[in-house]
């Protein structure tokens, strides 16, 4: 959890936001910004190749080497800004440092959750992740803010470049943290293979019958919410007109609502199951892009209500495919499994990010319909909110080895806490009544 909490600094230094601002003040435009969205989970298809390495060598050393080539590839990125060459040149440079560095993320965050998936036990897998949520959730928060304060505190002075230098120094020093963290971190002993080829394993992976509605949801779901996910904060600066600031305080409800929410979550996870949180959670999301279409530059109201809805519904979805995505793998061919399931996600979120980035580019960027004044990025909000929706019917199709009940049981399990909640704040109350009046309240 304490190299998770670093993790969560380098990102929030080097990564979200910061990466529009550094895309933002290097001229980068709307498709290219939509082509750094698509690398996170374009760059998945990395998973397959990584797959063999994982397999025949511990999950820890795979772990340890792509994260630490991942988190320092920015170190080139403290001198950008005085770097004495063309704009084009800089934003060229950035884009290959952010490349790399994704690429060997994907790398280590898959041997990672092979790693994870021998080390935290079935049982108690939806519990933990509960957990790391919220230590991870409070550690990015207070990160984001810092940074967009920064950020926000420096630009009018005309020190973007320094304070996105800067922000990149302790990106870097937070990516050393975690990686002496990671040397510290156990690694189960190793377990015998299958013994079957590398390429056999993975026909396995992509035959076996239970995890196939898993494929095919991860690449339609990641499709749909790549069409708009590269373009949240975008719109917010470009669009809306508001600050850093106002960015890192959504991320920050965000992110406040995900504490409130991953303990139940977690526990929803162990005691019901991941198909049907990761089947509320689907259809729940499906409205977030929605809400998009509302906010405006002078009432930015409609935020405040998408970041409860999202914290909530996206801890769920994390922890469920978290524990879906392992529960489905087998040990010995986990890493084969995992690539698969990533791969699938990477090319769905990948091509979707980058079409929608040629479509924001070729629409116009503000139009008039039914009397109201749109952008290009609306569009790709209303796709997003139809293509997710079109997504989540696929989750009833998934299959869970693991689940002891359905969506109602979900449901129920999560008003049950409401309801004593609301309980023990009445009966106190009612206690205090004469005799006969609670005789009538029972009736």
């Amino acid at each position: 959890m304490a190299e998770g909490a670093c993790a969560e600094v380098f990102a929030a230094c080097a990564a979200g936001a910061v990466i529009t601002g550094w895309a933002l003040y290097l001229g980068a435009s709307a498709a290219v910004i939509g082509l750094l969205g698509s690398l996170p989970l374009g760059a998945q298809v990395a998973t397959l190749p990584a797959a063999w390495f994982i397999r025949a060598r511990s999950r820890k050393a795979v772990t340890i080497a792509a994260v630490a080539i991942s988190r320092l590839a920015f170190l080139p990125l403290i001198a950008l800004p005085w770097l004495a060459t063309t704009p084009a040149a800089k934003l060229r440079l950035f884009l290959a440092i952010v490349a790399i560095s994704t690429i060997f993320g994907v790398i280590g965050n898959s041997a990672w959750v092979a790693w994870m998936g021998d080390l935290v036990p079935g049982r108690l897998r939806g519990r933990y992740f509960g957990h790391r949520t919220i230590f991870l959730g409070i550690a990015g928060s207070l990160a984001s803010l810092a940074a967009a304060v920064t950020l926000d505190r420096m630009a009018p002075l005309g020190w973007t470049g320094a304070a996105l230098s800067a922000l990149t120094t302790v990106a870097c020093l937070a990516g050393l943290a975690s990686l002496a963290l990671l040397l510290r971190q156990h690694e189960p002993p190793a377990t015998s293979e299958s013994g079957l080829p590398g390429w056999r394993t993975l026909r396995l992976a992509l035959s076996d019958l239970r995890a196939r509605p898993f494929l095919y949801y991860q690449l339609a779901w990641s499709g749909a919410v790549g069409i708009s996910a590269s373009f949240f904060t975008y719109h917010l600066l470009s669009n809306l007109r508001s600050g850093f600031l106002i960015v890192a305080a959504h991320g920050v409800a965000v992110a406040t609502v995900r504490i409130a929410s991953a303990r139940l979550w977690g526990r929803a996870v162990d005691r019901i199951g991941a198909r049907p949180v990761l089947i509320f959670c689907s259809f729940g999301i499906s409205a977030i892009p929605a809400i998009w279409l509302f906010p405006t530059p002078e009432h930015l109201w409609p935020i405040a209500l998408e970041a409860m809805v999202s914290g909530c519904l996206w801890a769920g979805h994390g922890i469920a495919a978290m524990d879906l995505s392992i529960g489905l793998a087998p040990r010995t061919a986990r890493p084969f499994y995992l690539a698969a399931f990533a791969t699938a996600g990477g090319v769905g979120f990948g091509v979707a990010s980058v079409l929608a980035g040629q479509l924001a580019a070729f629409v116009p960027a503000h139009f008039e319909v039914a009397g109201q004044w749109w952008t290009s990025i609306h569009i790709l909000f209303l796709l997003s909110a139809v293509g997710r929706l079109l997504a989540a019917v696929l989750s009833l199709r998934l299959q869970d080895p693991g689940a002891r009940g359905g969506v109602p049981e979900l449901v129920r399990s999560l008003v049950e806490p409401l309801r004593a909640a609301a309980a023990r704040s009445v009966v106190p109350d009612l206690v205090r009544l004469p005799a006969f009046a609670r005789r009538r309240v029972a009736r």
